[in-house]
């Protein structure tokens, strides 16, 4: 877009404005009076709207297909980026809030003006936009046991996705992560429900604190500051058979209740607005087609009143392979109590099977206006119909210096230093500032990409240092040390140059490499290639720290007794550099403690705490605490 049509875009904006307020004028309309109660409003508009719009309220698309014709023909409820989806490469706030403002207006230019709402995947910081934060992964935040510090980081990260004209983020995942081998592990909080449960005022931070005399269940989202929340996958995400990606979680009744669902009580009590179906099904049965679970439970026993979302395909995959039987796949999926598809590219397919079964009476219209009645009270109770266009005023909230400050406090509360000296020998942590010569050496020492790991610009995630702002873990070393240390950084040594190089000790940074969902399934949860030969090379010639730079436990035992100390990083996210140094060096002390057990072997998986054959590496509840270097 070039800089004449950027400059003419708000003046665009202005005319749709008035043109939607002159129909307001011409003719009272009760859903669009504020002033009005709730159930009112929705009342009025559902009395207005056809099928076609009731069907277009429920359908999501990606942004690359939303044209403004297509919202205006289609009556489309909602849009979303994927992973990676964006304007444009290194897109601004501004290119951003251009964009959502453009699919907007073919909403607002429809008969009825239902404004359309946008949904991204902000899952560690406002991930996908180039220059945000992006905090540490939830397997690291979950160390720290600090609902208090969640709260702030939904708060920064809520700024930041509304500074790019978004009002919806698929956050918090809630999965209880019970096995490693599992893809999506770094995604969970903790392997114990009771940390999940905790982590969940993110959600006030992300809507706004609920109101005293809010009901249990009705959706809250507090003004322009925030955002609507999402809790996925519901139900038992994280206890699929063997760690397998959206396969099946084998559990008794109780069993899912005590393990998994105890953090969508928490959620549905703080408020949240929508709520994500996993892929996965449970024994035998695919969430997506679950009656039982998302309207018999979620929705009327939790009372829950805010709107129930598919995944991405998600009715398409309740056939394998999917796809296979579309016209089941939508019966199944909008009778289980769906109340959104993501769909979210084919449509106009959706739209006109939906419409179908719903003329043919094999949907009942009592169903899609329970969806479309959800749908609304979420859009009205965040002002969405009040303040459907966005502006620039929250452009400085993206990546602030505030927000990076936050990150780094984050990142250096979710370490875990799980040893410090060999048996005998004295604590090397926290390494001197000043010295002769230290050495930096692995692959992730350097690579602010690997730092944040999966959905972090691209959905599989980056590597290498040009994909955004932050501090890799060797810039922060050279900014920590004193000016006279000589930091020399080689990502593979040989053990000879080691040994003849006169370090006073060693810095090695190894893990694995970016992943994001199916694509990180593993059975044999190694650090990647080159990180046991540095390992060796490093540690077995001089004094050692490893930093191990993963979204979960890794193998790490064979290489335990050649390394002098252990801490374990996790994904620590743009700041992570200066937070683990911040540890490393003594400014501030190791506290945070094991929130996922770290097996010997990965043959003793599953192996959660509490479980009979329990004999862990480093138990739950593990970390060693150092406190601040007092010359510090």
């Amino acid at each position: 877009m070039g800089s004449e049509k950027m400059r003419m875009f708000p003046m665009f904006m202005v005319v749709v404005l008035c043109l939607w307020g002159v129909s307001t004028e011409a003719e009272y309309l009760k859903y669009k009076d504020p002033k009005q109660p709730l159930n009112s409003r929705i009342k009025d508009l559902m009395g207005r709207m056809t099928l076609e719009e009731k069907i277009g309220q429920m359908t999501q698309i990606e942004r690359k297909i939303a044209t403004p014709d297509v919202m205006k023909n289609y009556f489309i409820g909602s849009v979303l980026s994927g992973g990676g989806s964006v304007p444009g490469p290194k897109a601004s706030a501004e290119e951003w809030v251009n964009m959502v403002n453009g699919i907007q207006t073919g909403s607002l230019s429809t008969r009825l003006g239902i404004p359309m709402i946008y949904g991204i995947d902000a899952v560690h910081g406002h991930n996908n936009v180039y220059k945000a934060t992006i905090f540490p992964h939830n397997v690291g935040l979950g160390v720290t046991r600090d609902p208090e510090l969640l709260k702030r980081i939904g708060a920064a990260t809520a700024l930041e996705v509304r500074a790019t004209g978004i009002p919806y983020a698929f956050a918090p995942c809630i999965a209880v992560c019970r096995d490693p081998r599992w893809g999506r592990c770094y995604e969970s909080y903790s392997e114990d429900h009771s940390i999940v449960q905790l982590m969940t005022d993110i959600i006030p931070g992300l809507q706004g604190d609920l109101p005293t005399n809010s009901r249990k269940g009705v959706p809250f989202v507090s003004g322009k500051t925030k955002v609507a929340a999402c809790a996925k996958h519901f139900v038992g995400d994280g206890g699929t058979v063997g760690g397998v990606d959206e396969s099946n979680t084998v559990i008794d009744y109780d069993k899912l209740l005590k393990i998994h669902m105890p953090a969508y009580f928490d959620s549905i009590k703080k408020g949240v607005a929508t709520v994500m179906v996993s892929y996965s099904s449970w024994n035998g049965k695919k969430m997506h087609a679950n009656h039982d679970l998302v309207t018999g439970f979620l929705k009327n026993k939790l009372k829950f009143r805010g709107f129930v979302i598919s995944d991405w395909q998600g009715i398409d995959r309740i056939t394998n392979p999917p796809h296979m039987n579309y016209s089941y796949s939508v019966q199944a999926g909008i009778l289980a109590g769906i109340d959104m598809i993501m769909v979210p590219e084919n449509f106009g397919e959706f739209i006109d099977e939906l419409k179908l079964q719903v003329k043919n009476n094999v949907i009942p219209m009592s169903r899609i206006d329970d969806a479309v009645r959800r749908i609304l009270r979420v859009k009205f109770v965040m002002g969405l119909f009040e303040n459907p266009i966005a502006d620039l005023s929250l452009s400085d909230k993206l990546g602030s210096q505030e927000h990076r400050e936050l990150a780094r406090e984050a990142a250096r509360k979710s370490l875990v230093l799980l040893k410090n000296g060999k048996h005998g020998s004295k604590p090397l942590l926290p390494l001197p500032k000043k010295t002769s010569k230290i050495l930096v050496a692995g692959s992730h020492a350097d690579n602010l990409g690997y730092q944040c790991g999966g959905w972090t610009i691209e959905w599989q995630g980056v590597q290498g240092n040009d994909l955004t702002a932050g501090t890799t873990i060797l810039g922060a070393i050279k900014k920590t040390v004193d000016p006279t240390t000589q930091v020399v950084y080689m990502e593979n040594p040989d053990a000879n140059f080691v040994k003849t190089s006169k370090f006073s000790y060693a810095v090695v940074v190894v893990g694995e490499v970016p992943y994001a969902e199916m694509f990180g399934d593993s059975s044999n949860l190694t650090i990647s290639e080159s990180g046991p030969t540095v390992i060796n090379n490093v540690c077995g010639s001089i004094k050692c720290v490893v930093v191990v730079v993963s979204g979960r436990p890794v193998v790490i035992e064979p290489y335990l007794s050649q390394i002098d100390a252990l801490v374990a990083a996790w994904l620590p996210g743009s700041e992570g550099g200066p937070g683990v140094a911040d540890a490393l060096f003594g400014d501030h002390g190791f506290t945070g403690k094991l929130a996922r057990t770290w097996f010997k072997s990965v043959d003793q998986l599953p192996m959660n705490v509490g479980d009979s054959h329990y004999d862990p590496l480093f138990p739950f509840g593990f970390g060693l605490v150092t406190e601040p270097r007092k010359e510090n």
